[in-house]
């Protein structure tokens, strides 16, 4: 299965509050911080609401 790397570029201070609850969903404490998921639809869902704060790349399969 597919992956993706999420990476927390933008700090949430001034967002909405669910903003920062879906981070920390996504297991987002700090800023440049970066976790892996696999590419489902709940997961694609989350990082289009926060999109303004993370950047998002394939993960490497393999490694």
């Amino acid at each position: 299965m597919a992956k993706l790397r999420i990476t927390y570029v933008k700090s949430e201070i001034g967002h909405r509050q669910e903003d920062r609850a879906t981070l920390r969903s996504l297991g987002l404490r700090r800023l440049h911080q970066t976790v892996v998921h696999p590419d489902t639809p709940v997961i694609r869902g989350m990082v289009k609401a926060i999109r303004h704060l993370v950047k998002v790349e394939p993960a490497q399969e393999g490694a």
